[in-house]
């Protein structure tokens, strides 16, 4: 019996075609230079000297406390984007992670970093 070679792609339904990757990268990677502003934005937030008066503090540091939160899903949005951008590199990309089959084009496009199909997703 002859073996077929490993495809890590699925087969798509005929008729539809994978998205343009060259595109979702470039989306990608503008998405991950904004997260990258905007998540040193939210440090130096953090690094403001406090004021002198008490009730003045206690908003500061609320505020503090939403910017550290604000930057870890920042920081877990980039994670993402760099786990989509090695499937990308590595031929993954659009495959889901639970079945192995094909991601749906339109959930890529709308959700480039989804790593489930929409079955396997819900």
């Amino acid at each position: 019996m002859k073996s077929r070679p490993f495809s890590p792609r699925p087969a798509l339904p005929e008729g539809i075609s994978m998205p343009n990757t060259t595109e979702i990268r470039s989306r990608l990677e503008a998405r991950l230079h904004e997260l990258g502003v905007e998540v040193e934005r939210l440090e130096a937030e953090g690094t403001q000297p406090l004021d002198a008066d008490w009730s003045e503090q206690a908003n500061q540091l609320e505020e503090v406390d939403t910017a550290e939160g604000l930057e870890q899903v920042r920081l877990a949005e980039a994670r993402d984007i760099h786990a989509a951008l090695q499937r990308i590199d590595n031929g993954s990309y659009g495959v889901c992670a639970s079945c192995g089959g094909a991601i749906a084009p339109a959930r890529l496009t709308a959700q480039p970093t989804a790593t489930l199909c929409i079955d396997c997703a819900s």
